[in-house]
């Protein structure tokens, strides 16, 4: 059966989604120019930026500047008008740092005792990245602490979401950071438990809305450590969630469900938690599922945005049974995908379809890739878990730059801004610079 769209029809639709990618495109346009980086995945949410002269090569023993943090940190920095943004533990409590582009600590917020981590050698107390909507900062913790912060360090509001609703029920430790909308700072709990985003006033950190997310999945598949992303929907914010084998959409002003797409999981295979977030290109969500530390058991799926209640039969695109990623979120550049697998694999796909492009490959190490890959102007950086942070050129095909040992681990990702690399290690915070 053919579906008739009027002319009329179709225009009214191409405009809204015209007009959102444009002011999409402009903002993040102008957080490149002014050196932001306001959350873990950069200005537009893709890891990505298409401006500037990044370093490839570089000694660690020389770079622009180092300095030692007090606790380690799984968390990557955030950039907002040439401030470096940070979170931690010190002295035994969770805190936020700020530093100027040359490195000198500007203050230290210490908000309440640090939560040990289950996981010594990749957990922390600070998983969850900061993020800022220009106003402010917000900030959680594993300890429960959600905090907003002014930009000189002062405390605007702290909550304790653990004291509030029970502790996460995870194999590992939290790692889903907050987001901001026009409205609100929201979070999204993904467990083995009672499961839900909320939305908190981001000037007094009041509830204003909760919507259940609770689903039935095999052992862990409940269990969430993805950031959700803000995307428009008909003209209005959204938020895309992607956790508990459903990728859901929900009206940022109230958290009301819009579309849910689910059957990423049809054989119902045990333990594939949700750990890289989805990325969005155009119209099309990249979703990975599964996991790529194991053989065979990694996915990706691109589902259409847009549609209405439940859209699994509908809104799929396409699958790949072949390919994926474990922990390392996708990042996009100019319209297309990239996939850092466990290993140090690159993939590059077509988001409309996705048919690989090309693939290539970092040199063989014993370790894994837990940081997100960022892309700085045609540049891919992958930091190993080892402390080795390669660059790749990647636009038209797979060519490796350099290879720069940093001396520690590494799960953070990297930040390009401003023509300088933000690198946090176990121990240190590095800025290397470009051209």
């Amino acid at each position: 059966m053919k579906t008739f769209i009027s002319p009329k029809r179709c225009r009214s639709g191409s405009f809204i989604l015209t007009a959102s990618l444009l002011v999409v495109f402009v903002a993040s346009v102008a957080a490149e120019s002014l050196g932001e980086w306001p959350d873990w995945r950069g200005p537009d949410g893709t890891g990505s930026i298409g401006t500037g002269k990044y370093p490839v090569k570089w000694d660690a023993t020389s770079v622009l500047w180092k300095v030692a943090l007090p606790g380690k940190g799984g968390s990557t920095p955030i950039v907002h008008r040439e401030r470096i943004y940070v979170t931690g533990p010190a002295e035994g409590q969770d805190a936020v740092m700020a530093f100027d582009f040359a490195g000198r600590q500007a203050w230290q917020t210490k908000l309440g005792a640090e939560s040990k981590p289950k996981h010594q050698t990749l957990g922390s107390s600070a998983n969850a990245s900061p993020v800022t909507d220009g106003q402010g900062l917000f900030v959680y913790f594993r300890s429960g602490i959600f905090a907003a912060l002014e930009f000189d360090g002062t405390v605007r509001w702290k909550i304790n979401l653990v004291e509030r609703f029970g502790r996460d029920q995870l194999f590992w430790d939290q790692g889903t950071s907050p987001v901001v909308t026009d409205q609100h700072v929201v979070m999204v709990r993904m467990h083995a438990g009672e499961s839900w985003l909320a939305g908190f006033a981001k000037a007094t950190g009041e509830l204003r809305w909760q919507q259940a997310r609770n689903y039935k999945t095999a052992v862990e598949g409940d269990q969430g450590y993805s950031t959700p992303l803000v995307f428009q929907h008909e003209g209005k914010p959204a938020l895309l969630v992607w956790g508990a084998e459903h990728l859901t959409a929900h009206d940022a002003a109230n958290g009301q469900l819009l579309w849910s797409c689910a059957g990423f999981n049809p054989e119902a295979t045990g333990y594939w938690p949700a750990i890289a977030t989805p990325v969005i290109v155009g119209n099309m969500a990249i979703v990975p599922v599964g996991r790529d530390d194991r053989p065979g058991q990694a996915r990706v799926h691109g589902i259409k945005l847009g549609g209405q209640g439940d859209v699994t039969a509908t809104r799929r695109a396409w699958k790949r049974e072949d390919t994926g990623v474990f922990v390392a979120s996708p990042a996009a550049y100019k319209s297309r995908v990239y996939l850092l697998r466990h290993r140090g694999e690159v993939v590059c796909l077509d988001p409309d379809n996705g048919q690989t492009f090309w693939t290539g490959a970092f040199p063989e190490g014993k370790s894994p890739y837990y940081s997100s890959p960022v892309i700085a102007n045609g540049i891919l950086y992958a930091a190993r878990e080892d402390g080795v942070v390669f660059a790749a050129r990647v636009e038209t095909r797979f060519e490796l730059l350099g290879e720069n040992s940093m001396g520690e681990r590494i799960l953070a990702s990297p930040v390009p801004v401003a023509n300088r690399l933000l690198i946090r290690g176990d121990h240190h915070l590095f800025c290397i610079a470009g051209e």
